[in-house]
């Protein structure tokens, strides 16, 4: 076993639903659900949340990039997974709703620049973990949609993130609208930082990667935990425990 595979602990042969590979001095957490588009379920995020953990911990990693199998980002929530109240990633097979925000808990704690490679797209609760990341970089037909409104949903993950990093008018575009927002528009108000042709973004986000595990041992920790300081300091206000189940009562799934 990989000494980085060790340090991370023995939670990580149990994962299905994420894959990690790990580089010369970083590492990448892979979303692996190509079948329902890489959807977000409690069982997928606890074992994202193990993989940021103990990555977290290790001494190899300056950087983690975060993408999608099969050159797809996130779908969302898997809609039909959470209107049957199933998981197939849980040890009990049922939805644990507390496991979506203990993610978002551990991506605000994560002391690791957090790389973004956004292929295709990143819907709803998938935008969500695209704006956890510092860095992003999208291919020039990628799109990003925060669409509950169109469900009757609330976003309180969605809106935590944008409230920390952007703009009340930011937010309320993308919000209120529940369009898909196109990579050129993103980088234009400032939500990613690099738009390129579809077949490189992966090439990107490890290039930004590499340049990170280039620098001295820690830097790069030094400076996001620098830039992160400013945040409010209890994650818990951040992150509130969302109570709405208009999504359990939808009429239309969207998945």
């Amino acid at each position: 076993m990989h000494p980085l595979m060790t340090e991370i602990g023995r939670g990580i042969a149990m994962m299905n639903l994420v894959q990690i590979e790990q580089h010369q001095g970083w590492a990448e957490i892979i979303l692996d659900r190509p079948a329902r588009r890489n959807a977000l379920t409690p069982g997928l995020a606890a074992q994202l949340t193990t993989a940021l953990e103990g990555l977290s911990r290790s001494a190899e990693v300056a950087a983690i990039v975060l993408r999608g199998a099969d050159h797809c980002f996130c779908s969302g929530i898997d809609l039909k997974a959470l209107q049957s109240n199933e998981d197939p990633g849980s040890e009990d097979g049922v939805w644990h709703q507390a496991s979506i925000r203990a993610l978002h808990l551990a991506l605000y704690r994560c002391p690791k620049p957090l790389i973004c490679a956004l292929e295709k797209y990143a819907i709803n609760a998938g935008a969500a973990l695209v704006f956890a990341c510092d860095l992003v970089v999208a291919g020039d037909s990628a799109f990003l949609q925060i669409g509950e409104i169109q469900q009757g949903s609330d976003i309180p993950i969605n809106a935590a993130w944008l409230r920390l990093k952007t703009s009340e008018q930011t937010l309320a575009r993308l919000a209120l609208l529940g369009d898909r927002v196109g990579a050129t528009e993103l980088a234009h108000i400032g939500l990613i930082q690099s738009v390129v042709p579809d077949d490189e973004v992966l090439t990107q986000a490890r290039v930004w990667a590499a340049r990170l595990a280039s620098f001295p041992v820690g830097a790069g920790d030094v400076i996001i935990n620098r830039i992160r300081s400013f945040r409010p300091m209890d994650p818990e206000t951040v992150f509130p425990v969302s109570t709405n189940n208009a999504l359990l009562t939808a009429a239309q799934v969207k998945s």
